[in-house]
């Protein structure tokens, strides 16, 4: 099976996720999406995140009678912050018959080389890059591919997260069952 690997914090899952993993489950070759919950991701600071848990659930809560969306907490027992080539070695060793595709924005494409072992993920594993506003200096390679037609929404977490915590309206930028979590929770006031 060819599965898309859409690493995130998703500190909330909100509407430009689930738009860009159905997207891509519904119109490329990639037969499922599995949203990966990073614990820490090392470029970002820890401080600032929902606890793994919450962030898992309101993902499941959202994607469980969606049968192309999966949800992963496979970093949750890793050592961190989280790497992703750490990541897709023990995916294949766990599943060795499926082929796993990155999916990335292009504002992380132009960080790639940043990553570790970067240069055994590009050899090793296709990338699907989704455009993002801002960020088109980039070239495709031989397992780079531009995934030019998917739906562009200026959608941050960050914003969700400082709206709600002004007591803002933004449950129409959370898909319905996430928001619904969210609420309930009290998270990000």
């Amino acid at each position: 099976m060819k599965v898309g690997l859409f690493f995130g914090s998703f500190n909330p899952m909100h509407i430009g996720h689930k738009v860009i993993a159905s997207y891509l489950a519904e119109f490329t070759d990639i037969e499922k999406v599995m949203l990966v919950v990073s614990p820490q991701n090392p470029f970002k600071a820890k401080k600032t995140l929902l606890h793994q848990h919450h962030r898992l659930m309101i993902i499941k809560s959202e994607i469980e009678n969606n049968n192309k969306l999966l949800v992963s907490d496979i970093e949750f027992s890793m050592p961190q912050p989280s790497y992703t080539i750490d990541t897709l070695v023990r995916l294949k060793e766990k599943n060795p018959d499926d082929e796993y595709v990155i999916i990335i924005g292009s504002d992380n494409l132009r960080n790639l080389h940043k990553w570790k072992n970067y240069s055994q993920i590009i050899s090793d594993f296709k990338i699907y890059v989704y455009p993002r506003n801002g960020f088109d200096n980039y070239t495709e390679d031989e397992n780079i591919y531009v995934i030019k037609d998917v739906p562009q929404m200026e959608v941050s977490a960050s914003f969700i997260r400082n709206s709600i915590k002004l007591g803002k309206d933004v449950s129409y930028l959370v898909p319905e069952n996430a928001w619904k979590y969210i609420d309930e929770m009290n998270f990000y006031r």
